[in-house]
């Protein structure tokens, strides 16, 4: 049975002309996956095609990170990867602190309150800034922002996909 696979960015260009990709992340710790050294896969998924890459350096640039990879050294040998998607191997994610959840942990999570209220489904996760936000579509009604703060969100449970938080003043308003 083959690894699970967690994408952490998409391969949207190539830079200059030394073999460096434009990679766009979507990962919840881009300091940590294209770090020199990481192990990742360039996946080309329609033609399930899988190839194992080792970062050689990279930089935050622009929204972006630039990535050399190891034994590629020219624009040449990369340009057919634009579009190809960066993945990790789970045996590759790190361990997390206690209140720290990678977001395919948290999404698809039920919430209900600490009252027992069914308030919905956790559908993506927003990073503004200081803290997250969680996305929850109810079954009808418009969606609910809630902040990932201590006050708000009491218990996950990613084994039962249940996060159980308490609704503070003005939240459901």
């Amino acid at each position: 049975m083959s690894e699970k696979l967690y994408t952490v960015g998409k391969i949207v260009n190539t830079h200059g002309i030394r073999g460096e990709l434009k990679i766009v992340p979507q990962t919840d710790f881009p300091e940590e996956r294209f770090a020199k050294g990481s192990q990742l896969l360039f996946v080309e998924e329609e033609k399930n095609i899988r190839i194992p890459v080792t970062v050689a350096s990279s930089r935050y640039h622009k929204g972006m990170y630039v990535v050399l990879f190891q034994g590629f050294t020219n624009i040449n040998e990369v340009e057919k990867y634009k579009g190809w998607l960066l993945k990790v191997e789970e045996k590759y994610l790190g361990d997390l602190e206690e209140d720290e959840f990678y977001h395919h942990e948290i999404l698809g999570c039920k919430v209900v309150t600490d009252e027992g209220q069914e308030l919905g489904t956790i559908t993506e996760i927003l990073s503004p800034g200081a803290n997250d936000v969680w996305v929850v579509k109810p079954k009808s009604g418009k969606e609910l922002l809630l902040p990932y703060i201590d006050e708000v969100v009491l218990d996950v449970d990613v084994e039962q996909k249940l996060v159980t938080v308490h609704i503070i003043e003005g939240l459901l308003d």
